[in-house]
């Protein structure tokens, strides 16, 4: 007599684990941005992603975790570390231009920069750890990163650098310039012209930086 084959229940991490997992963090993402942190529930998370509350605790554990994954989710799906890596045959420049670029574009992005004023409107209510959760996943992340690449290019020589961390936080300011204030505080009249202009800033900087670290 044939015996029929048991089918195994679904365990952690399989394809529908994940499929909630990542229904809950679209859904987290979403309001967190709408709402805020202090105004977003474990109950309307869960609503919103089609999943129990019962189901966003197994994965997050509570809200703080919930958010931090949300914030390292949306960084590193935008911002992945091979975005800062060092190509020893590519011009010095031609590596920070494209880093520039990419940087800018995503600090500068409406719904990004939304989620920086949902954060700013905890911090001012009182909550400033949520604002140190983005801090930390965020701009520290990018700062370490830029950090790494540009200490790769003074090991190859490319750059004369005496303080890497001090220089890499100094490249950040410079592409940016005032445009991600000016998107913040919605300054900026015209999208297109908008875009065009933080462009020529991004550039600008690099140039600038090397003006300065370019070995002599």
């Amino acid at each position: 007599m044939s015996t029929i084959p048991q089918t195994k229940p679904q365990g952690p991490g399989r394809p529908k684990d994940m499929e909630k997992r990542a229904a809950i963090l679209e859904a987290a993402k979403a309001l967190f941005i709408r709402n805020a942190f202090a105004g977003t529930s474990m109950d309307a998370v869960a609503a919103e992603a089609g999943v129990s509350k019962l189901t966003v605790y197994s994965h997050f554990g509570d809200k703080d975790n919930l958010f931090r994954e949300v914030i390292r989710s949306r960084i590193q799906d935008l911002l992945p570390e091979d975005t800062y890596q060092y190509v020893p045959g590519e011009d010095i420049r031609d590596t920070l231009e494209r880093i520039a670029l990419h940087h800018v574009r995503l600090d500068c992005d409406v719904q990004n920069v939304g989620t920086f004023r949902a954060i700013l409107s905890d911090c001012r209510q009182g909550n400033p750890r949520y604002g140190k959760l983005l801090w930390e996943e965020g701009p520290e992340r990018g700062h370490g990163l830029m950090k790494r690449l540009l200490q790769q290019a003074v090991d190859h020589g490319k750059l004369d650098i005496p303080n890497v961390g001090r220089a890499a936080g100094q490249l950040i300011s410079l592409i940016k310039g005032e445009m991600l204030m000016r998107r913040m505080f919605g300054c900026e009249e015209c999208a297109q012209s908008y875009a065009v202009e933080l462009e020529q800033t991004a550039r600008d900087g690099v140039d600038m930086f090397l003006r300065a670290y370019l070995p002599r």
